[in-house]
Formats: C-alpha cells, sequence, structure tokens
C-alpha cells in the first residue's frame, strides 16, 4: 500500500497479531481502519482461553530478544515488556541440571562461553559444536534450500544435537529435525544465537497472552478511531477500479491477515492460483498439557525435557512462578503429529510417564492431570523448498501472517513483521 497522500479508507480481516500489527500501522499513518475479526475476541492464535474453569493461554508462547518488532508494537499501545516478559539469558537446562545456559553479553562470546562452560558435555563434544557454528557462519549462514535439519547437522556431536539443536529446531519451526527446512533454521540462528546482545534472551510471559498486545491493541486502536467488529466473519472481498469491498462496503485497500484457509476462501475469485497455494499448506500441532503438582519445586520457569518416542514434551513451564495459578505447570509437545495421530488418551499416559521420570521426588500420584489442548493447524509445516505465497495479491489486496512469503517460521515476530509489511505495500 503505497505512502497516503491523505486519509484512506483501511479494511483488516483478521485480529490475530498479524492483523493488530496491521491496524495499528495503518492508524499511524492516519488512515480509517475497520478491523473485522470472526471470534469474540482478538489475538488469533495467541489469546487467553477459558478452559475447564481454568484461565489459561492457548499455548504456551516464547518469545526471544530477537523479536524487535513485536516488542515496538506492544510498547507502541502502551504494553511495558519488562512489566509482563520474564528476561533470561537461552537456557536448556534438565531437570538433573544438566543443559545450556548462555551467559549475558555480545552474541558470540556468549555463545563461545555457554558451549564451553557446558559441563556435562565432553570438551571434544564443545569444540565440535564451536566449529560447526563457525563454520555456518562463515558460510553466511546458508545451506542448500533442500536440505534438513538433520542433514545441516550430521557432524554435529550427538549429544549437543540432542539436547540443543533439536529442541531449538522444534521450538522455533514447531517441525521434527528430520523434515524441518535447515535454511530457515540457520536464519533462526543468524538472527538470535549470532545477533545483537541479547537478541537469544527468552522472554516468557508473566501475564496472559492478551495482556501481551490484544486487549492494550484494541483499546489504543478504538482510542485513535478504528472501528472494531468482533465475532463477525467476513464472508466476501470484490475489487473494482475504484474500491474494494467486503461485503459490500468499500474501502480503498482491504489486508487480509486471516489464516492460509480462510484466507484462500476469501479470495478464490480474485486470485484462484494465490488461492490453491495457500489451501495446499500442510500443518504441525502443538499439544499443551497443564498439571497441579503442589510438591514441585523447579529451579528456573522454563525446563527442558528430553523427548522421544515415548516422551512427547519438549518443555514445561512453572506457571507459577511466572505469574500464573500456583503450583500448576505445562508440559509443551511440540511438532505433534505423532502424538495427535495416538490419541488422546495414550498421550495423556505418556505426559504423566515423562513427569513422573524426569521428577522423581514428587511423591507418585501428587500430581494432577488438569486439562490439555490441540491446536491441530498451530503452525504450518515448515519443510525444505516451502512455496509461501506473496503478500502482494492486487494493488488493492495485501496478506499478512505467518505464512505468507518471508524468512521466518510461524512465530509472533513473523505475524508482526508481515502486518506491518501489509501496510508499506
Amino acid at each position: 500500500m503505497t505512502a497516503p497522500a491523505a486519509s484512506r479508507r483501511v479494511a483488516v480481516v483478521g485480529g490475530g497479531w498479524a492483523g493488530l500489527a496491521a491496524a495499528v500501522r495503518a492508524c499511524s499513518l492516519g488512515h480509517q481502519v475497520s478491523l473485522f475479526e470472526m471470534a469474540p475476541q482478538l489475538g488469533g492464535r495467541a489469546r487467553s482461553v477459558t478452559r475447564d474453569g481454568l484461565t489459561l493461554d492457548n499455548g504456551q508462547h516464547i518469545l526471544i530478544g530477537a523479536y524487535r518488532d513485536t516488542l515496538a508494537l506492544m510498547r507502541q499501545v502502551g504494553v511495558d515488556p519488562a512489566a509482563v516478559l520474564h528476561r533470561q539469558p537461552l537456557t536448556l537446562r534438565y531437570p538433573d541440571g544438566s543443559g545450556l545456559r548462555l551467559p549475558p553479553g555480545p552474541a558470540l562470546p556468549a555463545f563461545a562461553r555457554g558451549v564451553l562452560g557446558w559441563r556435562d558435555l565432553p570438551w571434544r563434544d564443545r569444540f565440535g559444536l564451536l566449529i560447526l557454528a563457525a563454520r555456518w557462519r562463515l558460510q553466511g549462514f546458508r545451506c542448500p534450500p533442500s536440505m534438513t535439519v538433520a542433514e545441516l547437522a550430521r557432524q554435529c556431536p550427538p549429544q549437543a544435537y540432542r539436547e540443543l539443536i533439536e529442541p531449538l529446531c522444534v521450538a522455533a519451526l514447531n517441525t521434527p529435525a528430520e523434515q524441518a527446512s535447515a535454511q530457515v533454521l540457520l536464519t533462526v540462528l543468524r538472527d538470535a544465537l549470532f545477533g545483537a546482545p541479547g537478541a537469544a534472551d527468552l522472554l516468557l510471559p508473566r501475564a496472559p497472552l492478551d495482556a501481551l498486545l490484544p486487549t492494550a491493541a484494541l483499546e489504543w486502536l478504538q482510542a485513535h478511531g478504528a472501528r472494531v467488529a468482533l465475532s463477525r466473519r467476513v464472508m466476501s472481498i470484490a475489487v473494482t477500479d475504484e474500491a474494494v469491498t467486503i461485503d459490500g462496503e468499500a474501502f480503498d485497500h482491504a489486508i487480509v491477515a486471516t489464516p492460509p484457509g480462510e484466507a484462500a476462501r476469501l479470495l478464490a475469485k480474485l486470485a484462484p492460483e494465490w488461492s490453491r497455494g495457500a489451501a495446499a499448506f500442510s500443518y504441525q500441532p502443538i499439544i499443551t498439557a497443564w498439571l497441579r503438582a503442589p510438591q514441585a519445586r523447579w529451579s528456573q520457569p522454563m525446563m527442558a525435557l528430553r523427548a522421544d518416542g515415548l516422551r512427547p514434551a519438549q518443555f514445561g513451564f512453572d506457571l507459577g512462578a511466572l505469574g500464573g495459578p500456583e503450583h500448576t505447570y505445562a508440559m509443551v509437545v511440540s511438532g505433534a503429529a505423532a502424538w495427535v495421530d495416538a490419541g488422546t488418551e495414550a498421550t495423556r499416559a505418556a505426559l504423566m510417564n515423562q513427569w513422573e521420570e524426569a521428577f522423581p521426588a514428587v511423591e507418585h500420584g501428587a500430581v494432577e492431570w488438569l486439562t490439555s489442548r490441540t491446536e491441530k493447524r498451530a503452525t504450518f509445516a515448515c519443510k525444505p523448498l516451502l512455496q509461501r505465497a506473496p503478500a502482494r495479491v492486487h494493488r488493492r489486496v495485501t496478506v499478512a501472517g505467518d505464512h505468507v512469503q518471508g524468512p521466518y517460521p510461524a512465530t509472533l515476530e513473523g505475524a508482526v513483521r508481515s502486518g506491518l509489511a501489509a501496510v508499506q505495500e
């Protein structure tokens, strides 16, 4: 969308983080903004929900220090990231105390010091990991586009692969390393582990996801004259030389910030080839389980967990330590397609067994299963050679979302950046 000489009528379809970023940016440029969201609340896949009497997030999202546009957007709508996010250096520590922790400071020295201080990793493997990382950097964090993460890391020491590369891959790309795009992971590593000081820091929400952006963005938009229509599913988008019409209402420009399937439906007549590509996406699910364990005492709010064919979860979170319900813990299964296929009861049993194995000090039977949630289309499957649809559909219509063309996986930062870019088109 070209820079305005005067205020223009802009419709934003979808109130997730991409749509909110687009709406705030358009308002900031002086446009007349109308935001349409089919759900009764804003936030999309990163929102707070009430389930079985508990107010929880619809998944355990993690931000990192490299999310500069997300953090800037939060500040713009009046949210202080320091007040709602727990910041700590990248830490992948396991219940037995092993694992990697990066010290604060400039990226390269911090990574080197962290790896050299990884006490349970043999010295030979520490140097091997540093040599491998140096090789990636010398190659400009580039690799053949068809390469998977597993192929990229063939020369990685096995323990470092299991306890660092695999967890980082599934956390960032939500795709198992054997299927995940090596190029996308290298891009994430470049901007996080080897970016600006603090770029790799973990930013763990210590407030509900609604408080990180959606609630404040709604108030900001309304204060700046935007029209926000909740529980309003857009049924049609049509374009003429004079305007784009949303269910018959005329606008100068429309930004479609919905999931790919909904965008494909809305744009099927206007851009049939684009819609076929968006509809063909494959997805990876995420399962989140919540448990109550009054006897548990964790040394840190986020714990890495050893996952394999019998142990589903890669990460655990102490919600009480993050401002949530006391004695409540979340276990997260990323890249969870195999466990969705296994079924709810099998996954529940495996998670309970994994908890008892990881935390044997907690008395058997003292852990209460609260609830679980499966997001079957949590993210697109971030595979090599994935063809992501372009953001520009028509001179009057752009698309925003973490699924459009871009270097990043399906993350909050990817969504926010796409929303900002859709206004700049």
